[in-house]
């Protein structure tokens, strides 16, 4: 710090994208996928951090849209930083979800492409994480 004033911190995005190849989205839930690639993203840079495994297993949930299994997909991927979750589809829990996520529902595009859309929309994703519990999801259907 010079002079006293702080250094301004880059907002990054940390995205959990959810499919089940790496290559494409899937066509369940969120929270069903079989992975969740997790991107650093910023404006102008975008890395591949690490492939997650999903370790909430629907046998250990019985019930569709348990809020059980909302809180165990957001507690594990919590743990690695995520702030964004990036899917086609997302089901009832999505209330519960984007209270700790910023929740971007996107086009049946490849991962690549959905890549280039997040760092297109870097401010909007910023500003909606902003807002905290009360944000609300981001549609980016339609927008190629």
């Amino acid at each position: 710090m010079l002079g006293g004033e702080e250094e301004k911190k880059e907002f990054i995005i940390t995205a959990a994208l959810a499919t089940d190849n790496g290559k494409t989205f899937m066509s369940r839930h969120f929270g069903d996928s079989r992975f969740f690639d997790i991107y650093s993203i910023t404006e102008n840079n975008s890395i591949l951090i690490q492939r997650v495994v999903n370790s909430t297993k629907e046998e250990d949930i019985d019930v569709h849209a348990d809020p059980e299994k909302a809180k165990s997909v957001s507690g594990m991927l919590q743990k690695y930083g995520v702030n964004t979750a990036v899917s086609k589809v997302y089901g009832p829990n999505l209330k519960q979800i984007r209270k700790k996520f910023v929740c971007l529902l996107i086009d049946d595009i490849p991962i690549y492409e959905s890549i280039k859309m997040i760092k297109d929309n870097y401010k909007k994703i910023k500003s909606e994480w902003a807002r905290g519990e009360i944000r609300d999801h981001i549609s980016m259907k339609n927008k190629r």
